[in-house]
C-alpha cells in the first residue's frame, strides 16, 4: 500500500488525532533503537485495531529527559533559531503580565532575534517513520499562532510579525514530507476567536506549502491538561476562523461538547471534509461499539450524508494508559464498522 495515499473506502475513515503514551519500557530505556522500534508498536497497534490513517504517535518528539510531556511546544521551540531557552525571574514575570498567559506559568521561550529552521528537521523525523510505517499514515506538527502565544517575544513585540515569521519557516519545513496527510494542531485559538484571523493565515501559509496530492489537516480542540479542558468557549464564534482554511478536512473535538457545537458544524464550507471526535479522552471508560456508532449516526442524521468523512478521539492519548488507549482505538474502528455495516 502506497504510504504517501490516503485510503479512498469506507466512505467515513478513522484515525488518530496523534500522541499516544510512551510505552513504559522506551521510558525505562531510551535509545534510537528504543524510539524506533516503540514507533514500530504504535503503528502496528493502530492497524490491527483497524484505523485507516494512524499516526506515530508523536513519538518523534519523544524526550528521555521529559518522557512524560509529548513535546507540543518544547520540541518546536527548543530547535528553533532566534529563541532563547534559559528562562529566569525577569521573564516569567513580564510573560505573565501578557493579557493572557493560559495554563504555562513562564515563557516555553524567550525570541531574542528573527525566528530561523535553527536545528528543527521535520523531514528527517517523517522519513523515521516512512520507513516503518507499513502504510499510509498522518504526521502533526503545532500550529504556529499557538507556537507564538507561548513565547516571549522582545524581538518583533509584535503577536501578528511573530506568528507569521513562525509560519514562514514551517512552511519550509513541510514541504516534501513523505506521508499520506499534514496535520496542524491547535488548541488556544477556540479560547480566542478574535485571532481567527491570524491564525488562519498563519495555518494556511503552512498548509500551502504541503505537497499537492498530500492531504491537509487542523486538529482543533479546547485543550486538555490533565484530563481537563483549558480553553472556554464555543465552535460557533470559530465558524468564519474555519471556513477560511485551505484544509481538505477538520479534526474536531466533540466527544463531550454539547449538541449545539455539532448543530453548529453545519456551517462550515462543504469543501471541507468534517472529522468528528466521538471517543472522550478525557475519561478512562472505554466506549463500547454501539456508543460509536450512535454518535456516527447522529452526526450524520444532523449534517447530511457526505459530511462527515473522519471519526477519531477527541484529542491525543498522550496522557492516559496503554491499556486504556488500546481499547479506547478498538472500540473507534469496531464502532465505525458496526455504523457502516462492515463484517
Amino acid at each position: 500500500m502506497n504510504h504517501l495515499t490516503v485510503p479512498y473506502e469506507p466512505r467515513i475513515l478513522t484515525t488518530t488525532v496523534g500522541s499516544y503514551p510512551a510505552p513504559s519500557w522506551l521510558t525505562a530505556n531510551a535509545s534510537e533503537e528504543a524510539v524506533v522500534d516503540a514507533t514500530r508498536v504504535v503503528f502496528a497497534t493502530q492497524r490491527q485495531a483497524g484505523i485507516d490513517l494512524p499516526t506515530d504517535g508523536e513519538l518523534y518528539r519523544f524526550d528521555t529527559n521529559y518522557p512524560d510531556a509529548n513535546g507540543m511546544i518544547d520540541y518546536f521551540v527548543s530547535r528553533l533559531g532566534g529563541i532563547r531557552r534559559d528562562i529566569g525571574r525577569s521573564d516569567t514575570m513580564a510573560f505573565r503580565m501578557k493579557e493572557e498567559p493560559g495554563v504555562r506559568r513562564k515563557p516555553a521561550g524567550v525570541v531574542i532575534g528573527p525566528v530561523t529552521g535553527g536545528s528543527l528537521n521535520l523531514l528527517e523525523d517523517c522519513e523515521r517513520a516512512a520507513q516503518i510505517a507499513g502504510g499510509p499514515f498522518k504526521f502533526t506538527l503545532t500550529s504556529p499562532y499557538m507556537l507564538a502565544r507561548t513565547l516571549l517575544d522582545t524581538h518583533h513585540r509584535d503577536l501578528q510579525e511573530l506568528t507569521m515569521c513562525i509560519a514562514e519557516v514551517l512552511a519550509a519545513q513541510v514541504r516534501g514530507l513523505p506521508c499520506a496527510c499534514v496535520q496542524i494542531d491547535e488548541a488556544h485559538i477556540p479560547g480566542k476567536p478574535e485571532d481567527g484571523p491570524l491564525a488562519a493565515a498563519a495555518i494556511n501559509a503552512v498548509l500551502d506549502a504541503v505537497n499537492d496530492g498530500t492531504q491537509r489537516a487542523v486538529h482543533f480542540c479546547f485543550g486538555n491538561y490533565g484530563g481537563q479542558t483549558i480553553q472556554s468557549g464555543t465552535w460557533k464564534r470559530l465558524i468564519g476562523f474555519l471556513c477560511d482554511l485551505h484544509a481538505d478536512h477538520l479534526v474536531l473535538e466533540l466527544a463531550h461538547r454539547p449538541v449545539e457545537d455539532l448543530e453548529t458544524l453545519k456551517n462550515i464550507d462543504p469543501r471541507i471534509h468534517l472529522g468528528l471526535g466521538v471517543v472522550n479522552i478525557k475519561v478512562n471508560q472505554i466506549e463500547t461499539s454501539d456508543q460509536i456508532a450512535s454518535r456516527i449516526d447522529k452526526a450524520e442524521k444532523l449534517l447530511g450524508d457526505g459530511r462527515v468523512r473522519w471519526v477519531h478521539p477527541d484529542c491525543g492519548f498522550w496522557m492516559l494508559k496503554r491499556s486504556i488507549v488500546d481499547r479506547k482505538i478498538a472500540a473507534l474502528a469496531a464502532g465505525r464498522d458496526k455504523y457502516l455495516g462492515i463484517n
